[in-house]
């Protein structure tokens, strides 16, 4: 179970509709946006295992590592909103092991149908039973090609660092594994050659759309433009020896960030970052500001890869829809529509669409938070709110003379399914 999950009465009401809420939704808009078969740009999966060991490929860097801390009120025990997600799902808590047990490796596709999702992009170190296309399309994870040094100084910095960083070095073993090596390679040149470059391309052979970066929760996104004779003078220095000054080795992370992001470009994957506030008490808020990526974004060389900025940023929700100027940025809302009340999430995409909206897309971050809150129940709950609030945000557009009601049915579309449809070539 996630750390610090607290108990929390039962006093709100359920949030079942009402007079109020429905004021705020136009109810055609509501009706399409209900009715839409969305995909779902970022989420975590989990498959069914009857027998073994349960599944820990969900997350390159599952977050039940790390120590307590306070938890927004939507993921603590017994919460309304928890509670009508596992009523409308299984009837009960007790009847969701029967049913999958009952429906095996089509239970995940069995919880799209329920969230509303016809394709989830799963963000996952593998594939497996169950989570195939063509209804889940896999993400995996690059953060471990980044860091080829000793990461001992990086761990040290405290106790959910030294937890993540124990998880790339394995991840980052499994990739030399796959590429048939022992250890990491003793010159740049070679790494880059029979490690980075084989494992995207292993990635895209295998069915993915994307590459996944957690980087936030392992240092800055200030990803600098640094050079390949800087980046081999640390390398060669440091590989297989001492863990290198911290400045000199965000050098190379600096290169090997971008290394990979235009090897992306050229295979045609995506590459999501994670921009908001994350899990923990030692996440370094400041290092996930989207505005950190600025250069990133406006480096020539990196023009044919596409961004998405995963979560819109929050708390950064403003600075994030500058950048969606840049021909190549996008972004997505998920776990703000898990975190956060609808009227609170309308406001910020309502600004996101009237800037660009054929870069905003719908996404879960469905995770399993605890044994009351799966994958499963988080997605609904996201699904739900994600939904209410985009209906929330066109119904006042429309009413400001903004949109008209044509447009903002198009518009719906768009955010649900189409603009990812597009950018994926789904």
């Amino acid at each position: 179970m996630r750390p610090a999950l607290i108990a929390m009465p039962v006093f709100l009401l359920l949030t079942g509709c009402n007079r109020d809420r429905d004021a705020e939704m136009d109810p055609a808009i509501a009706a399409e946006v209900q009715r839409i078969r969305a995909i779902d740009n970022h989420a975590h999966p989990v498959r069914v295992v009857l027998n073994g060991p349960p599944d820990r490929e969900f997350d390159a860097l599952p977050v039940d590592n790390m120590e307590p801390s306070s938890d927004p009120v939507n993921l603590r025990l017994n919460v309304p909103v928890a509670l009508e997600a596992v009523r409308q799902l299984y009837g009960s808590a007790g009847r969701k092991p029967a049913l999958q047990r009952q429906k095996q490796d089509s239970y995940p596709a069995w919880v799209l149908d329920q969230m509303g999702v016809d394709v989830m992009l799963a963000n996952r170190v593998a594939m497996g039973p169950g989570i195939q296309p063509p209804r889940f399309r896999w993400v995996p994870y690059a953060d471990a090609l980044i860091f080829p040094l000793d990461n001992s100084a990086l761990a040290a910095r405290n106790p959910d660092r030294k937890a993540f960083f124990g998880l790339e070095d394995s991840l980052r073993q499994r990739y030399l594994k796959e590429a048939g090596l022992e250890a990491t390679p003793a010159t740049l040149a070679e790494y880059l050659s029979r490690v980075v470059t084989p494992t995207l391309e292993r990635h895209k052979q295998g069915g993915a759309v994307a590459e996944k970066f957690e980087a936030a929760y392992l240092r800055s996104l200030q990803f600098d433009a640094v050079g390949r004779a800087a980046a081999d003078r640390v390398y060669t220095r440091f590989a297989g020896k001492s863990a290198p000054p911290e400045a000199e080795y965000k050098a190379l992370q600096d290169f090997l960030f971008r290394y990979v992001a235009a090897e992306c470009g050229r295979l045609g994957m995506a590459v999501h970052v994670h921009t908001m506030a994350g899990s923990g008490s030692y996440f370094e808020i400041a290092g996930a500001n989207p505005l950190l990526l600025e250069s990133v974004l406006e480096d020539p060389a990196l023009r044919k890869t596409r961004f998405v900025m995963l979560h819109g940023g929050w708390p950064f929700t403003r600075e994030i829809t500058a950048l969606l100027e840049r021909p190549n940025a996008y972004l997505d809302y998920s776990s703000q529509d898990l975190l956060l009340p609808p009227a609170t999430l309308a406001v910020s995409i309502r600004e996101w669409l009237e800037w660009v909206p054929e870069k905003v897309l719908f996404g879960s971050d469905a995770y399993p938070y605890s044994d009351q809150l799966g994958w499963e129940e988080s997605g609904w709950i996201a699904a739900r709110t994600g939904r209410q609030a985009l209906a929330r945000a066109l119904t006042a557009m429309m009413r400001a003379g903004e949109i008209s009601r044509e447009r903002a049915l198009e518009l719906a579309r768009l955010v649900l399914r189409e603009n990812a449809r597009r950018l994926y070539g789904l």
